[in-house]
């Protein structure tokens, strides 16, 4: 095959193309649906109502086509209501007909997001000024105070207070335009007129809680999707000392969300001793009647080298109950496992790091994905290959947490479209709420120490005696007054009534 030369043609495509893989060896080219802007990324999103579709959110990120290439591009600033910027492609997929698979809207969720706040890149960038994917926080102390935006500019919504925080987020899209307006430049040799982002690099959807997290550049932003088919902007936040938004993660119950920053597209070295750790970090938000609050910065600890590109990238949650941790790729920074239960205070657990490709220049390498599955942790190294690894039990994670995690089993991941993890009935799930209340002094050591017993006991018993043994405890465990983990006793005491009631 060949490329297509032209500057304008319509036998170019840029979009989607679908395929049929029910016959893996051999896959079928079934359709394409071409979009003015391409795909840089697109996310397959499921609808737990609709399982004849599934959708597909399209971010391009090129230029906007010619309308003599394909009919209804059209490049214009915000306030034409018929631009090709500013917006995202829906796509539905017939399952029993994929051929027919077409764009069914276009929401326009960049809509009035002022122009976020940035900073000139650190000192030994090699780069003059800020913005873009090369921008970066100020060499200043973390978090910083809010910097004001350029001259004319109106704030950034979400902008840091004087604290350094992310503030409100900025009115959904539908409202009246932010006076910045414009896109990327202006008409009859005006200079550019900047603006918010006008396309995500990442969304990752959540289906089983309607909700969406677009990572766009200058901006996090938080979806409805409850309407699969029409995404509505729910809020938003920028925030100075993230350079590039590049990826999203929501917590298990939808109560947190987390954005990561891919400084200068993952090829610096930031996470010197020099570097301040809101460098290509992640920022960590609660979600609270669905406005996003931020509570801090994440990083991985370690001080690399100059010679190892190091930023925040992919990663995924690993089901441990009653927890919120994660593992996720820093490039050659290695792998990380945090724990992000309390948001305002997230803790490294675990890691690996092999080290610089090269001990003599800086050479692109390193873990740009990482995703728990059924047990193990794959990562995707860039120079050196695949890695599989498994968790190993240390004082921040024990052997029953880590047996418990391994009772999740999922018949396939899509990291962007999050699946809601499910914890069957098991002695390990159990086990590992006990000892989490140890770890938080939750339950008195002589009540843990009883529960365990009972417990050991109970799995030799067979049949009614298991149920009725079971069904004691959690009964005796009900009783407990609520300690310092009140929330977890809950957990442990459900456990065990689940456990109870799966028992023959």
């Amino acid at each position: 095959m060949k490329g297509v030369p032209e500057p304008v043609s319509k036998e170019r495509l840029r979009g989607i193309r679908i395929f049929d893989v029910t016959d893996m060896a051999h896959p079928k080219y079934v359709a394409n649906v071409q979009t003015c802007r391409g795909s840089h990324t697109h996310t397959v999103v499921t609808d737990p109502k609709d399982p004849a579709n599934v959708y597909i959110y399209v971010s391009g990120s090129a230029g906007v086509r010619s309308p003599e290439e394909l009919p209804g591009c059209l490049d214009a600033p915000i306030e034409d209501p018929k631009s090709a910027k500013f917006r995202i492609e829906v796509i539905r997929v017939p399952l029993a007909a994929p051929e027919k698979a077409a764009i069914v809207s276009s929401p326009r969720i960049f809509n009035d997001l002022p122009v976020p706040p940035r900073h000139a890149d650190p000192p030994g960038t090699g780069r003059a000024g800020g913005g873009g994917r090369g921008a970066g926080a100020p060499d200043a102390g973390a978090p910083p105070a809010a910097g004001a935006p350029p001259a004319g500019a109106p704030p950034a919504a979400g902008a840091p207070s004087a604290a350094g925080a992310p503030t409100a987020a900025a009115p959904p899209a539908g409202e009246p335009a932010a006076a910045a307006g414009g896109g990327r430049g202006g008409r009859g040799g005006a200079p550019p007129v900047r603006t918010g982002p006008n396309q995500c690099h990442d969304i990752t959807v959540y289906p089983a809680i309607g909700l969406a997290g677009g990572a766009c550049g200058g901006y996090g932003l938080l979806l409805d999707i409850k309407d699969v088919a029409n995404p509505k902007r729910i809020g938003a936040a920028s925030d100075e000392n993230m350079s590039f938004w590049h990826s999203a993660t929501f917590n298990n119950d939808g109560s947190k969300i987390l954005f990561s920053d891919e400084w200068g597209g993952g090829s610096q070295p930031r996470c010197r001793d020099t570097d301040k750790q809101v460098w290509g970090a992640d920022a960590l938000f609660t979600l609270i009647d669905n406005k996003m609050t931020f509570k801090s910065y994440y990083k991985m600890s370690a001080p690399q080298t100059s010679f190892e590109n190091c930023v925040a990238h992919n990663g995924s949650l690993i089901p441990i109950p009653g927890r919120d941790v994660m593992v996720q790729a820093f490039y050659q920074g290695g792998l990380t496992v945090f724990d992000w239960t309390d948001a305002a205070n997230p803790k490294e657990i675990a890691y690996f790091d092999r080290g610089p490709m090269d001990s003599t220049k800086l050479v692109m390498a390193g873990s740009w994905s990482a995703y728990w599955y059924n047990g193990l942790i794959y990562s995707s190294e860039i120079a050196r290959g695949l890695d599989v690894f498994e968790l190993t039990p240390s004082g921040w994670l024990s052997q029953n947490e880590l047996d418990a995690a391994k009772t999740v089993h999922l018949d396939y991941l899509n990291a962007q479209d999050q699946p809601k993890l499910v914890w069957p009935p098991s002695f390990p799930l159990v086990r590992a709420y006990l000892d989490q209340l140890t770890r938080s002094k939750g339950l008195a050591p002589a009540r843990v120490s009883a529960a365990r017993t009972s417990l050991a006991t109970a799995e030799q018993m067979n049949g009614g005696q298991k149920k009725s043994a079971l069904a004691a405890l959690a009964t005796e465990l009900g009783k407990e007054p609520g300690g310092s983990d009140p929330a977890k006793l809950k957990m442990l005491v459900a456990a065990v009534k689940d456990l109870a009631a799966a028992q023959h």
